[in-house]
């Protein structure tokens, strides 16, 4: 039999078929701490709880195509706003009991954006919130919290893929310019700095950062000063992405 004949007689239904979809981790930080869009779900299983922006992956679209998908619809994002996103697959989650209604495995993407980003969706849409995260040392899943500090009901397995996500953040901060995802085009060291510290959840020695921020050639200065400081106004810095890829 040729590879065209067995092709033609193939049975799809000869296995079981799980259901696919990508959950989205849309973080930014906000006041000195990571943070993540999170989404009302208002209907079972876990209405009411909290979760990660997500769809089924549709039978002839990619991942990556989903995941985009997802980014302007569930995250509600115009194009201004998803515009140089970062976006990466981050891991597969795939426990048999993850999801109560069937067998679904998770294909979940990571993405990065400035806090200012996310205003308009915000505005427009109650059953989206920018939740702080938190996560301890030894800690399997993560937490979101209020900003009064109340922790938010979390469904299916997204705990554990909010933990997955900042562990990944921090692991590349000292060898990537991820970081720079979350700032605007011109920032200052200190705003940099700032985004370092709240994702690690630890100050940094300010001669040392920047130090090495500044020897890695990353970073360009502007010549410009930020605006509106009562204190004497500190220099702007852009990043250098061709010397330094995310």
């Amino acid at each position: 039999m040729d590879e065209r004949a067995f092709l033609d007689d193939y049975d799809p239904t000869a296995f079981a078929r799980p259901s696919l979809a990508v959950d989205l981790v849309l973080m930014s930080v906000i006041e000195g701490a990571p943070a993540v869009l999170l989404l009302r779900r208002d209907a079972h299983p876990f209405q009411g709880a909290w979760t990660l922006p997500g769809a089924f992956v549709g039978i002839d679209e990619s991942l990556d195509d989903a995941a985009r998908r997802v980014l302007g619809g569930k995250a509600h994002l115009g194009e201004a706003e998803m515009d140089g996103a970062y976006l990466e697959q981050l891991y597969t989650f795939g426990a048999v009991d993850r999801d109560p209604r069937t067998r679904i495995i998770s294909v979940a993407y990571f993405s990065l954006l400035p806090a200012g980003r996310f205003a308009a969706a915000l505005a427009g849409n109650p059953a989206l919130a920018l939740a702080r995260l938190t996560l301890g040392a030894g800690d399997e899943t993560a937490t979101a919290r209020t900003g009064n500090g109340d922790a938010l009901p979390l469904g299916f397995d997204h705990g554990a893929i909010l933990a997955t996500a900042l562990r990944r953040l921090r692991g590349k901060l000292d060898y990537s310019g991820i970081s720079f995802a979350l700032l605007p085009e011109r920032f200052t060291l200190r705003a940099l700095q700032e985004v370092h510290e709240a994702i690690l959840g630890t100050p940094l020695n300010k001669p040392a950062f920047r130090r090495r921020m500044l020897d890695r050639g990353w970073l360009a200065a502007t010549g410009e000063r930020e605006a509106g400081a009562s204190f004497r106004p500190a220099e702007l810095y852009r990043h250098l992405p061709e010397q330094g890829e995310i």
